[in-house]
């Protein structure tokens, strides 16, 4: 009964105010625990150089966020996908625990499409202090997308980790 009191605490915490984002730049949808910031900054992913919006927000040192950016190609933003996992791993000396990967292509009326997934739980150690990540890397034809919970272990609670992964959407 004491962890049920818990978590229930957890989930109605004021620090997660829960509310459904629409990005500007990209067609995706999702639920951030605060309301977030969007940067732009030129990036180098692998040798591919892109412009990525960034769409953010950290809940007491854990981010949870939202990368898009757009390739030359369907294949370049599939490449983006791996790089760009590998680099936040290793952002964090991190060890990949959990990794499931995806593909598809399809023909239809509006073309080709493809798409492409990387989903992954990955632990290691920054600072001295246990850090995990979870993360989904998307890529819809030229589009590609890195949504990521990262911070302190013990701070991740599944509830919240689970709440905005589930919640992002492409349209």
């Amino acid at each position: 009964m004491p962890v049920l009191a818990a978590s229930l605490l957890a989930a109605c915490s004021p620090t997660y105010n829960w509310r459904d984002y629409s990005s500007q730049d990209a067609p995706f949808r999702a639920m951030f625990p605060d309301k977030p910031d969007v940067h732009k900054r030129k990036i180098d992913i692998n040798g591919l150089p892109v412009e990525m919006t960034m769409t953010a927000v950290d809940i007491d040192g854990t981010t949870f966020a939202v990368g898009s950016a757009v390739a030359p190609d369907a294949d370049k933003a599939k490449a983006a996908l791996d790089a760009m996992k590998t680099a936040l791993v290793r952002n964090i000396g991190a060890t990949i625990t959990k990794e499931k990967v995806s593909a598809a292509a399809s023909a239809g009326a509006a073309g080709n499409s493809q798409r492409a997934s990387i989903d992954i739980e990955a632990t290691g150690v920054r600072n001295g202090t246990p850090m995990k990540l979870v993360g989904h890397f998307e890529a819809r034809d030229k589009r590609f997308y890195q949504v990521i919970v990262m911070g302190k272990e013990k701070a991740m609670t599944p509830e919240h980790v689970d709440q905005f992964m589930s919640s992002f959407k492409l349209l």
